[in-house]
């Protein structure tokens, strides 16, 4: 089957779903919304950046790092280390603009993705998001079948932004031929957005599945950054950077004077932080400097090594769907702390194989650590619990069987 698809070049979550259905014997043409470097082991490439992406942050080598989609990068060059550090400062300014402008220049970029998509003529078509990838794929021919994924926040945060966000949401959910989402609640909402009921639907970590020895193993590595962590601390860490919207770290932050209160051995782990002021200046008003250790944005083993390293993950969020480095986490023995929010609880049952917290409350989340921190029985069953729920949900040729079933439907 020839698959066109549309999505985040520089995003690991795209390489490692392109790979996945790569496996299944498929032949995959990527048009990347994001300027990147051209991915290995696919038959065409090319750029065509929308909503202003080209303004967006620079992550050369997205490939190799664990990175959240909307997440800064430092730059390979000077140029776009200064327009990475506006986007950094100016964040919810500039995502305001997208939500207002942005829809008036999707049908230009429409125009341009159908043209490239008769030249391919692809079996099938599928966007990896729905703003603005999915949105943009919705003006191809109608010959062609349409598949969109939801991540995280689409329909929880985006599809609100505006009135011509909301109109996008719309007109691509009846668009769609069929529609893939990593949690259940998505597909639930995709339906109060005009999504047929009778039409497709899939169910399926949005990373294509995990591959489970291949990162058990690459977790037992003698990875680099665990040099950087001193050995006689113990490690909790928050793996997901800034997310507007979406993560609220100032809860963590400000969580964190109450915990080392009681356990001032404790250090905190935050990757793709080191170049966000807002992190800086949290640890600096804070005076948390001891307890807090910000990193660069980390190689996909390393970060999987932290995860093996590490007591607990923490991810508070208040919009999200199924994050990819909750389920690494949990695959590699990471006991996990998030906000409570339906699509997270999913995964995790409070008190059970994990703890979920108001995202509005530091104490809250607080409470949460050292209860777990005291608890440890609790992580322990905790973790064999969430080995299981990874093997019986996220295990790679699992999901690779359910999306060859959908892709059928599709083309059928």
């Amino acid at each position: 089957m020839r698959i066109l698809f549309l999505a985040d070049g520089r995003s690991p979550t795209t390489l490692r779903y392109l790979a996945s259905v790569r496996e299944l014997g498929h032949e995959i043409h990527l048009i990347s919304s994001y300027p990147c470097e051209e991915p290995a082991d696919i038959e065409s490439f090319s750029i065509l950046p929308i909503a202003f992406s080209n303004f967006a942050s620079s992550r050369s080598g997205a490939a190799s790092r664990s990175v959240p989609t909307g997440a800064a990068l430092p730059a390979q060059r000077s140029g776009g280390g200064i327009r990475s550090a506006l986007v950094r400062q100016f964040r919810d300014v500039f995502l305001s603009f997208r939500y207002r402008l942005a829809p008036l220049s999707l049908p230009l970029s429409g125009r341009r993705f159908a043209a490239i998509a008769r030249r391919i003529d692809p079996d099938l078509i599928h966007a990896l998001r729905v703003p603005f990838e999915g949105m943009t794929a919705a003006y191809a021919p109608k010959r062609y079948p349409l598949a969109a994924s939801i991540w995280g926040n689409d329909l929880t945060f985006h599809a609100g932004g505006s009135s011509g966000m909301r109109a996008l949401t719309f007109r691509t959910m009846a668009r769609l031929n069929g529609l893939a989402a990593d949690t259940r609640r998505d597909i639930r909402l995709a339906q109060s957005f005009g999504f047929a009921e009778r039409k497709p639907s899939l169910v399926v970590p949005g990373n294509g599945g995990i591959d489970i020895p291949r990162m058990i193993l690459a977790s037992e590595a003698d990875a680099a950054i665990l040099r950087r962590i001193p050995p006689d601390r113990e490690i909790l860490i928050n793996p997901r950077g800034f997310r507007p919207g979406s993560v609220r770290n100032d809860t963590f932050f400000r969580s964190v004077p109450i915990v080392a209160r009681q356990f001032p051995n404790l250090l905190f782990v935050c990757p793709a932080m080191t170049d966000q002021p807002e992190a800086r200046n949290f640890v600096r008003e804070l005076n948390i400097e001891r307890n807090v250790l910000l990193l660069p944005p980390l190689a996909q083993a390393d970060l999987w090594a932290l995860f093996r390293r590490a007591l607990m993950t923490i991810s508070v969020s208040q919009h999200d769907g199924t994050p990819n480095s909750l389920l690494e986490a949990m695959t590699v023995g990471c006991f996990p702390i998030a906000g409570d929010i339906e699509s997270l609880r999913e995964w995790i049952t409070p008190g059970v194989n994990g703890l979920l917290v108001d995202p509005n409350s530091p104490e809250e989340l607080a409470n949460a650590i050292l209860s777990a921190m005291y608890n440890e029985g609790l992580r322990t069953r905790g973790v064999e619990l969430n080995r299981a729920l990874i093997r019986e949900r996220a295990e790679i040729s699992r999901v690779q069987t359910e999306i060859e079933v959908f892709y059928q439907s599709l083309v059928d």
